[in-house]
């Protein structure tokens, strides 16, 4: 088994070894240099945040119920612009969103992600863990003006050319993805246990209320940030594609679907 592994994973090193330095995401990463954090308590509890959201099964494993980290879906540790990144993030809240038709302050934010994505449970605010996020995002934000939209907030939209098929996707994924998250979907694992590269579907993978499991999302997300190493290189018709193809595949339920959207404003590419 472990040969195994240890085979896979050469065989996606040499993939993005072997890439043209052209189709490698060439993207400047955001926020400050890590060697801005400070000495002392204030910097062990941006080092733990780090770890949480970086390592997130092993560091919040209470909280978690997937075998997915929350820098899986916000690339380089929220870095990456149009991948969701957390540069900013600290000063846009408290703000309204209509899945829940409430104002959230930052902390429903991260609890939404670890009860959706992460497929797990609510932390607690007063926890640790939630304390260590929050002051990794409120450095990761410094120089933001508060108010004011990070560079790269959120994901970059994209159009297909034709409607999404998940056939297509069947084969592009076949072709771009399986290599790292195996033809099952599942995933490749270290030796440890650990999630090298993460479930696409699945009992380990994030839940239908997740963001990722909606086609627009996750289009948007493997534009910017897929294939591993090869970021930028698919087709804005072959990200819908794929999307289509792995979103649709089996994976939790979420429990609380039922209360998104009270007013009416499902979007149509909700799961549910």
């Amino acid at each position: 088994m472990r040969a195994s592994i240890a085979g896979r994973v050469l065989s996606v090193v040499l993939l993005v070894l072997l890439t043209p330095v052209a189709a490698q995401d060439s993207a400047p990463l955001l926020g400050p240099s890590e060697d801005t954090i400070p000495e002392g308590p204030l910097g062990d509890a941006i080092r733990l945040g780090q770890k949480i959201l970086t390592h997130t099964p092993t560091y919040a494993a209470q909280y978690s119920g997937s075998a997915l980290s929350c820098t899986n879906c916000h690339s380089n540790g929220g870095r990456t612009p149009y991948a969701s990144p957390w540069v900013g993030i600290w000063g846009v809240f408290p703000e309204y969103r209509s899945r829940n038709a409430r104002v959230n302050i930052l902390e429903d934010r991260i609890n939404d992600c670890f009860e959706r994505s992460m497929n797990g449970r609510a932390l607690p605010f007063d926890s640790p863990e939630m304390r260590a996020i929050l002051m990794y995002l409120r450095w990761l934000s410094s120089g933001v003006p508060t108010g004011q939209d990070g560079p790269g907030r959120g994901f970059k939209r994209i159009r297909s050319a034709a409607p999404a098929n998940a056939e297509r996707g069947k084969q592009v994924y076949a072709e771009k993805c399986a290599v790292c998250h195996g033809q099952d979907g599942q995933g490749m694992y270290g030796a440890q246990g650990e999630a090298v590269f993460p479930p696409l579907w699945g009992p380990r993978s994030f839940n239908i209320g997740a963001g990722m499991a909606r086609l627009n999302t996750a289009a948007a997300f493997v534009k910017v940030a897929m294939p591993f190493g090869q970021a930028g290189t698919l087709t804005d018709q072959e990200a819908f594609d794929v999307a289509a193809y792995f979103t649709q595949q089996p994976r939790p339920d979420f429990a609380g679907k039922d209360n998104d959207w009270p007013h009416g404003d499902k979007p149509k590419d909700a799961r549910y």
